[in-house]
C-alpha cells in the first residue's frame, strides 16, 4: 500500500538514485544482475562469461559499475573474485522509484536496520 505525500527528494537522494538508474541502463548489466540473482550464489567472472557469452573484459567492466552502485558485492579470495548480488540494495530500488514518482511507500527498506549492507542514499555499500 502506498500513500501520496510531499516527501522532499534531496539533491543527494537524486544523485544516488540517478546512479542506480544509470547502472541499470545497459542490457548486459541487467543480464548480469538477473544471473546472479537467479543463481543465488557468488560467481566468478569466468562463470558469468560462459553463461552470457560476453567477453571477460566486458563482464569485468559491467561488474565494476554494478559494484560502484552497490547492486553487487565482490569477495576477493587469492586471485579469484567472487561476485554476489546485494539483496538489500535491490530491495531498495523499487522504493526509490516510488519516491521519485511521488508515491511514498508506508515503509522503505533503508529505514529498517539490517546488518551487512546499507542502501540508503548517501550511505556506502
Amino acid at each position: 500500500m502506498t500513500r501520496n505525500t510531499s516527501r522532499n527528494v534531496t539533491r543527494g537522494d537524486a544523485t544516488t538514485w540517478a546512479g542506480w538508474f544509470r547502472a541499470l541502463g545497459d542490457p548486459t548489466r541487467i543480464l548480469i544482475l538477473h544471473l546472479l540473482a537467479t543463481e543465488g550464489r557468488p560467481m566468478n567472472v569466468g562463470e558469468i562469461v560462459d553463461v552470457l557469452d560476453v567477453g571477460q573484459s566486458t563482464v569485468s567492466h559491467h561488474l565494476s559499475i554494478l559494484g560502484e552502485t552497490c547492486f553487487v558485492h565482490v569477495e576477493r579470495v587469492g586471485t579469484a573474485s567472487w561476485w554476489r548480488i546485494n539483496d538489500r540494495c535491490l530491495a531498495c530500488f523499487p522504493s526509490a522509484a516510488e519516491l521519485i514518482m511521488g508515491r511514498l511507500p508506508l515503509t522503505v527498506p533503508w529505514d529498517e536496520p539490517v546488518a551487512g549492507g546499507a542502501c540508503a542514499p548517501g550511505e556506502g555499500c
